[in-house]
């Protein structure tokens, strides 16, 4: 088969086409002939060697890939051969960004048919982070205000659908027209542009003065000492995303109650895993999620893909396609 492998940490250069062996599922496992594969930026972050927790070389990237199950080891039941499926997560010394991956049975979660391999492949990361950031971590309520930063990116625009489809009222940001008219399109009612200087200064007028209930983050080194100004009483600001220090006001938590609240999905339990697919395979089929491809780029382009999801300006999710 055909994989990307990465033989050394460094630039996109390192993501390098080759071919490798087929995997075999074990007991538990399922092979999966992958149609295309979801690129977050975590995985570059892990190429370039800079993240807290790196795989041994060499190594094959990605977690989220949607496709067939082409075989199934011993003791797995409940799916069979040719079953459209996604997964979040690969079995130890398997990847995404491969023709074929080896998936643990739990990881593997059946796709509707009216859902697209391009679009189940953005399934995993975004929308698992998404709903663990809203349900989980932040408890969020039917008719509390959440507002969304970077609303048009992949887990924005899942944190989009998935707030509104609960009942919350969705205040998103973006930094282009275009993007703006694609996050009102997934039910934002308010969308303001994050390019434009003193943008959080609508939230008071569009909430009566009162704030937000909750912030999902996805650049905390810029926006958080902004976001805890914009909060209602007892507030919560969820941090999906930071690329380096910030100085905040502690004060400002104790003026409205507020908190902090850290979240990333390599922390999420094997039941709370199971709840949050659960959940979003009710939202496909009753097509209250629906995700959004930005880029569609084959295997081989893989170090483009890695240059693009470090880029502001997404609409969606960049996928690998085989």
């Amino acid at each position: 088969m055909q994989a990307i492998v990465v033989r050394e940490f460094g630039g996109p250069d390192v993501l390098r086409l080759e071919t490798r062996p087929d995997p075999t599922a074990g007991p538990g496992q399922v092979v999966v002939r992958v149609r295309a594969a979801g690129v977050n930026p975590v995985e570059a972050y892990v190429r370039s060697g800079l993240y807290a927790r790196l795989p041994a070389l060499p190594y094959t990237p990605g977690t989220d890939l949607a496709g067939t199950v082409e075989a199934l080891g011993a003791e797995v039941t409940g799916l069979a051969r040719g079953t459209r499926v996604y997964a979040h997560g690969v079995a130890p010394g398997s990847g995404a960004y491969a023709e074929r991956a080896c998936c643990e049975v739990h990881q593997v979660h059946r796709l509707p048919d009216h859902i697209s391999f391009q679009q189940g492949a953005a399934l995993g990361v975004p929308y698992g982070t998404a709903w663990r950031a809203l349900f989980i971590r932040a408890q969020a309520r039917a008719g509390e205000t959440v507002l969304v930063h970077g609303a048009s990116g992949g887990v924005g625009i899942a944190a989009v659908q998935l707030a509104r489809a609960a009942g919350l009222r969705v205040i998103g940001t973006a930094g282009s027209d275009a993007g703006a008219a694609l996050v009102r399109t997934h039910g934002a009612e308010q969308v303001l542009n994050h390019s434009q200087p003193g943008y959080l200064d609508a939230i008071a007028p569009l909430t009566g003065g009162r704030g937000v209930d909750l912030v999902i983050e996805m650049l905390a080194n810029v926006n958080l000492d902004r976001d805890l100004d914009v909060l209602a009483l007892r507030g919560r600001v969820v941090v999906v995303g930071n690329r380096g220090r910030i100085e905040i006001d502690p004060r400002k938590t104790m003026a409205k109650d507020s908190a902090i609240l850290g979240m990333s999905l390599v922390h999420a339990t094997r039941e709370e895993l199971a709840r949050i697919h659960a959940a979003l395979l009710d939202g496909l089929e009753a097509r209250t999620i629906d995700p959004v491809i930005d880029r569609e780029l084959p295997l081989a382009d893989a170090a483009e893909a890695h240059e693009a999801i470090m880029r502001p300006g997404h609409r969606g999710k960049i996928v690998l396609v085989m």
